[in-house]
């Protein structure tokens, strides 16, 4: 009880990681703190794109009840006055605090990431975040570009620096005042990276030879994909170095060597965005707060690397939605740690080797939109109610439900049958599943298909993860009374993820199925 809770949110972040079996990445801070927390193997976003996502795991709702689906909208005016995960807690007496892209900037957050409601003081963002889309790349030819791929010499770079590194600084600033005002605090930190423009730091590729990146396993098309569920990657497609290549829209494939150096600087994105981390973590050891801080780490969504011939995320494959969730609790996860004792000292990507294993992992299938119940739960607070079908006036309930039980029961026990019971005493025998949903303007893709405002909406992507099965259906949709019209499908798919974990073989006309 009375834990301080730490949430690390990334943007468009796959769970490429050591800690996730890939073999490639240096991502030695991250992969520490999973061998100290319980790491969920199959979390899902509820959509894959910025600010649906965030919205929708900061209140709990999944995008039908925020009704946000694109970018323009607030959810208390246009929805309903929905409390959020920071608000419920500086309710309850903490201190919170807000460092980096925590809500989506914008109209989606009221032009003030929901402050005064969700945060104590007014929330901070790095003063180089403005630069992001800038021409900061350096060309072959020494001219400055607004390229994709594009390591950069900080020191160039407008005040010297880059987002992220400015977020870890602030954020190491607010650990030390909350350790000397001994106050409660929940602090989300939100990093940039590796979001597009892909700009890091240039050392970092050192760890990426490109003769070591390969391509997508099913870099193509698939045959059965409906041409609805297709995303034609259109902010890639602006980027100078992209549009210098002249790719043919929408399914013209990008030139391998290109995508091996969009894969690799992915990659080196990964490891830059890995050493703020580490800094951070290493920072709440400094202050003496690893043994009472809750540490949660996730991603708003994935972003496909050329799987299915696809770049970016606004779609519903598992490289879109599957993100990395992982939670860090002092004498839950671990057993207690001593004050002043070091649990995540600070390791360098350059120089470390090895990965270290997750402490617990689990492969239930869970969601984001599961966060805020899951968090409150742990914090010791009380857990909000579930929200009835129709929430629209109901101020705090949630619509995920918590995972902490996943954390304790044997996976075996309950895979056998055999019934667990959480704190509510609701039996948990049935099978899991997430949901996530993408819109579509058209059938075909077209400009907006990645992006379509709320009122070009015309179509809707449902789409089911159980442990099996990837199942979507697209079905009509109503911009004007947000409704969807399940008697209208306009394409379906089907994956067994078994023997197709890559998603690539679409069985839903097949009739033996």
């Amino acid at each position: 009880d009375g834990m301080n809770v730490l949430l690390i949110i990334v943007d468009d972040l796959r769970p490429v990681l050591g800690c996730y079996g890939d073999k490639l990445v240096k991502s030695p801070n991250i992969d520490q703190l999973a061998s100290q927390s319980m790491v969920f193997s199959n979390a899902y976003a509820q959509q894959a794109v910025c600010a649906p996502s965030r919205v929708s795991f900061l209140t709990s709702r999944r995008p039908d009840t925020t009704r946000l689906y694109d970018f323009y909208s607030y959810w208390r005016v246009h929805a309903g006055n929905y409390s959020t995960m920071p608000q419920y807690f500086k309710e309850n007496g903490y201190m919170t605090l807000s460092v980096g892209k925590v809500f989506h900037p914008g109209i989606s957050s009221n032009y003030n990431d929901d402050y005064p409601y969700s945060w104590s003081i007014p929330p901070f963002h790095p003063s180089a975040e403005k630069h992001e889309n800038d021409k900061t790349c350096r060309g072959k030819d020494g001219k400055l570009y607004a390229n994709l791929v594009c390591p950069v010499d900080v020191t160039e770079m407008p005040g010297g620096t880059l987002p992220d590194i400015q977020s870890t600084e602030e954020a190491m600033r607010l650990l030390n005042i909350m350790k000397t005002n001994r106050q409660k605090f929940f602090l989300a930190v939100g990093y940039h990276k590796p979001h597009i423009p892909l700009r890091y730091p240039q050392e970092f590729l050192k760890l990426y030879p490109l003769e070591n990146i390969t391509l997508a396993p099913d870099p193509w098309v698939p045959k059965k994909l409906p041409s609805v569920a297709y995303n034609p990657w259109t902010d890639i497609r602006q980027r100078d170095d992209v549009k210098a290549l002249n790719v043919s829209f929408p399914y013209g494939a990008l030139p391998d060597d290109f995508q091996r150096q969009i894969r690799q600087s992915y990659y080196a994105a990964v490891s830059y965005l890995d050493v703020q981390v580490g800094l951070l973590l290493n920072a709440l050891d400094n202050v003496g707060l690893s043994n009472n801080t809750i540490v949660v780490f996730t991603a708003d969504h994935g972003w496909s690397l050329g799987e299915h011939g696809e770049w970016a995320k606004y779609s519903n494959f598992d490289v879109a939605t599957r993100v990395p969730l992982m939670f860090y609790v002092p004498g839950m996860t671990t057993s207690p740690v001593s004050q002043g004792a070091r649990v995540f000292p600070y390791l360098d990507p350059f120089s470390h080797i090895g990965v270290s294993a997750p402490q617990g992992q689990s492969k239930k299938v869970v969601e984001l939109v599961s966060l805020f119940p899951t968090i409150a739960e742990l914090a010791g607070l009380q857990v909000p109610p579930a929200c009835p079908e129709m929430s629209f006036g109901v101020v705090l309930c949630t619509e995920g439900t918590s995972i902490v039980h996943y954390f304790n029961v044997s996976e075996r026990m309950v895979e056998e049958g055999k019934e667990g019971y959480d704190s509510t005493d609701r039996c948990f025998k049935e099978e899991p599943f997430a949901f996530s949903q993408y819109p579509r303007p058209a059938d075909t893709p077209q400009w907006n298909s990645d992006k379509p405002k709320l009122k070009d909406i015309r179509i809707m992507g449902y789409s089911m993860r159980t442990i099996d099965y990837r199942y979507t259906v697209w079905v009509q949709f109503d911009p004007n009374n947000f409704s969807a019209n399940f008697e209208d499908v306009h394409a379906g798919e089907l994956y067994m993820m078994e023997s197709d974990p890559n998603q690539d073989y679409n069985i839903y006309y097949n009739t033996s199925h």
